[in-house]
């Protein structure tokens, strides 16, 4: 038995035989739902990362630990509106009293609200609390997959409009006898020579725009808004995130998503699918000490996707399949986790605007997620 499901086991135990014969002792019995919010809010414990206000001067501020709480609690019940997490605080005196309000009198206007989640989304508070999730439960562990993906995410708000750049016209024709023509390095080659972490992230494009792709069945379907991009361990845990804007290529976020996992967890394969198929992303993937299993794109080699698809074709008539054919199979654990954060966490209600506040919306909806999941290993 590893050491997480270790910790995860005795972090049961005591909700189990502590948290909740207490709370059914302050509030009657708990319904599932809220055994769900108690056990996630005791995980992740948000309080304790929310910055504090005192000394300067104003106005003090509402309780903005019990304001992280009940954004929380707005995740695990999957509720639309800020309104809607109102009404039911007003409501529900269980919820209430869970949050941390005693008494309806006690429980902030709706301007207040909002006014603490834009702090919330300056100070990055659930992105916060997540890596520090992540690192103290995975500190001892070893990830076998590590799958990559991304989701689009409907936004709002108008998206920007691409402003027209005047190129200079290209130089036509072969180039003279010692006349050197400087190529201008894409992205991915910028990231790869060497930038650091946080130049990758300020220079990805974060405006609200239009992102297209085809689905499943082959059609081109579009959006406006942004693209969520998880890394997900076994198990459907997510380790890292990172929004941009929808029209972003998915190869442009992979090396800095895979430098910001590589610092909360250690892993041995990295499972991809043909977006990622970038020289770049397989030589920083094992540059990393792992190994990638990335899927092959057509369009950069045609013969050899050929070739796969018949080497996997005769592996299924003879009843057998690779080793490496076995383990990409994991990557659906990524659209699992894009799946329930979209249907059962806030994914698909986003009313906020800009990048930051959608950003702190979607981190809440991954931090209790991530706790449900967490709680799934032990069934």
């Amino acid at each position: 038995m590893s050491k997480l499901h270790n910790r995860l086991a005795q972090a049961w135990l005591n909700i189990q035989d502590s948290l909740f014969p207490w709370l059914a002792e302050e509030l009657g019995e708990l319904t599932q739902k809220q055994k769900e919010l108690a056990t996630t809010l005791e995980m992740i414990r948000i309080e304790e990362f929310v910055f504090s206000s005192r000394g300067f001067p104003g106005r003090p501020p509402k309780d903005r630990g019990a304001i992280a709480r009940a954004f929380v609690a707005k995740m695990v019940y999957n509720m639309p509106t800020t309104r809607a997490l109102l009404d039911r605080l007003k409501a529900d005196t269980s919820l209430r009293r869970i949050c941390g309000w005693e008494r309806v009198s006690d429980i902030p206007e709706e301007w207040t609200f909002s006014r603490a989640f834009s702090e919330f989304s300056k100070s990055q508070l659930p992105e916060r609390v997540h890596e520090s999730f992540i690192k103290d439960h995975y500190k001892d562990e070893i990830v076998g997959h590590n799958s990559r993906d991304s989701t689009a995410i409907d936004a709002r708000e108008k998206p920007l409009k691409k402003e027209k750049v005047k190129q200079l016209p290209k130089k036509r024709g072969r180039p003279k006898k010692g006349e050197i023509r400087i190529k201008e390095p894409t992205r991915i080659e910028l990231q790869a020579a060497g930038m650091d972490l946080s130049d990758m992230l300020d220079d990805l494009p974060k405006a609200c725009n239009v992102g297209t792709k085809k689905n499943s069945k082959g059609y081109k379907t579009s959006w406006t808004g942004y693209k969520l991009h998880i890394d997900s361990a076994d198990g459907g845990i997510p380790i890292s995130c990172v929004l941009t804007s929808a029209s972003t290529h998915d190869s442009q976020v992979a090396i800095p998503l895979a430098k910001i996992s590589h610092q909360r967890v250690i892993n041995l394969y990295d499972l991809m699918d043909s977006a990622y198929d970038v020289p770049q992303i397989h030589e920083l993937s094992q540059q990393l000490g792992h190994i990638p299993l990335i899927d092959k794109h057509p369009r950069r080699d045609s013969a050899l996707k050929t070739e796969l698809k018949a080497e996997n074709k005769r592996c299924r008539v003879a009843g057998y399949q690779s080793a490496e054919t076995i383990r990409y199979k994991e990557r659906s654990t990524v659209e699992r986790v894009n799946a329930r954060l979209k249907d059962e966490f806030g994914g698909r209600v986003i009313r906020v605007r800009g990048h930051a506040k959608v950003m702190c919306h979607l981190m809440f909806g991954i931090l209790a997620l991530t706790s449900n999941q967490m709680m799934c290993f032990l069934e």
